[in-house]
């Protein structure tokens, strides 16, 4: 039963220098929307762009069967227990990533291509240019609808200028996330940084201010909201009560565990960004599932609706010393044919898909209603490659999990005709969202044969 008092949608536990967003309660008015012919109450719905490099060794990735029976090839087998909450899409090409007369340069352009869907101009200069990426299309629409318009997150820095890929600016390679044709939205890769912007009072001038103070005095954001937070709990129901806990519990763990990233990562001296960035063993591993467990906090709160994650950028050379491989990804994906090779090119997208399993896993454990946060979203996973080896933007490695509000029927291979644009998912997705568009690059229409 729902408890008679009510909130905003936008409380926060405030204190010094801390406005902590909460997460979706029960006793807030209108956070969610009830149907009066059923009583049902509606979430808002979300989406991620997740993206890997360099393709996938796509013989370990197809489902042989397509439909609802699909198998789980070798580098899909860590999605076993969320199986009837993706969709393996296959068939879907990204054209803007092809040459067009500009020679090489595929990883660049796959990375800019994703998510506008646009060839980028060929230059090493400041004059680059791509497209209008679908998170930024979403957000053009539905941005003022919470505290962050959009996230855009990552793991694996890049150049943000100078010459990269055969002649393309690094910028190409650095950035999913574009909110103009020249204007990209860099991904924020230290999780002090991301956590600060979650959970910050939104003044960037006092963030390291009140992190230091917070140093010194040994406290946690969470104290300065204690008084807060009580006043809060004394007026909500049981049930609004258990998840408030689970939440301050999950931010106090991602306080920990920043603050041992930042003990023990190699820091230089008198260098103003803080450095929340793991090192060490499995430090890799451990960045992203920090930014995983932020992305789906972000999402919890309702701060944001709208991220793109980079695990790392097309064309990284990488090694993954994680899981005992100390050559370069990059080079092991030019394997030509080489089985040793092609195994370790396995063993990393199987890495990646390990680690994806974790953030839907994070997700899933957020229950909305009946449902879950995972349930409220929509979450695409792949590359702008097909088979690094023969660097082809055809039949793409794509995932779709969630179920976007009930619009979405997850637990299927959907097989596509050949040469069907990525960007017709997208302009899906914008439908679902409330943000519909006429066309993201290279889109012919919405993708049939998602819905329910």
């Amino acid at each position: 039963m729902r408890h008679s008092w009510s909130i905003p949608r936008r409380t926060f536990l405030k204190g010094l220098g801390t406005a902590l967003a909460l997460p979706v309660l029960e006793a807030m008015s209108p956070a969610t929307k009830v149907f009066a012919s059923t009583g049902a109450r509606k979430f808002p719905t979300r989406m991620a762009f997740v993206y890997v490099p360099n393709g996938v060794n796509m013989a370990d990735w197809t489902p042989k069967a397509v439909g609802s029976n699909f198998d789980l090839p070798a580098i899909l087998e860590p999605l076993a227990p969320h199986r009837s909450e993706i969709n393996v899409l296959t068939g879907l090409a990204l054209d803007g990533a092809r040459a067009h007369g500009d020679g090489a340069g595929d990883h660049a352009r796959a990375n800019a291509a994703f998510l506008t869907g646009a060839h980028p101009r060929k230059t090493p200069g400041a004059d680059i240019r791509a497209g209008v990426s679908v998170d930024q299309v979403a957000v053009a629409k539905l941005g003022r609808e919470t505290r962050l318009p959009s996230l855009e997150i990552g793991c694996d820095g890049n150049k943000q200028a100078g010459a990269c890929d055969s002649g393309y600016s690094c910028a190409y390679q650095a950035n999913l996330s574009w909110k103009g044709e020249s204007s990209p939205m860099p991904p924020e890769l230290d999780p002090r940084l991301v956590f600060e912007r979650l959970f910050g009072n939104g003044n960037s001038g006092e963030v390291k201010e009140n992190r230091e103070r917070r140093k010194r005095y040994q406290k946690s954001i969470l104290d300065f909201v204690l008084e807060d937070a009580k006043q809060l709990q004394s007026n909500l129901g049981y049930t609004d009560r258990r998840k408030l806990d689970e939440y301050l519990g999950a931010v106090r763990e991602m306080e920990i565990r920043i603050e041992q990233a930042e003990r023990f990562s190699a820091s230089q001296p008198n260098f103003d960004r803080p450095s929340g960035i793991p090192e060490g063993p499995n430090g890799f591993e451990k960045h992203i599932k920090l930014m995983a467990d932020l992305l789906a906090l972000a999402f919890e709160t309702d701060t944001t609706r709208v991220a793109s994650f980079m695990i790392a950028y097309d064309g990284s050379n990488r090694p993954y010393n994680d899981i005992g491989i100390s050559e370069g990804h990059h080079h092991l994906s030019h394997h030509q044919n080489d089985q040793a090779m092609i195994g370790k090119i396995k063993r990393i997208n199987h890495f990646h898909m390990v680690q994806f399993a974790y953030f839907l896993d994070k997700l899933k454990s957020v229950k909305e209603g009946e449902g879950t946060l995972l349930d409220n979203s929509m979450i695409v996973y792949g590359s702008g490659i097909g088979d690094g080896n023969r660097h082809n933007h055809d039949d793409l490695p794509i995932l779709l999990a969630g179920r976007g509000g009930g619009a979405i029927t997850p637990g299927r291979h959907i097989k596509m005709e050949k040469e069907t644009p990525l960007t017709n998912l997208y302009l899906s997705m914008l439908d679902i969202m409330g943000a519909s568009a006429e066309r993201i690059g290279d889109s012919t229409g919405p993708l049939k044969g998602l819905g329910v």
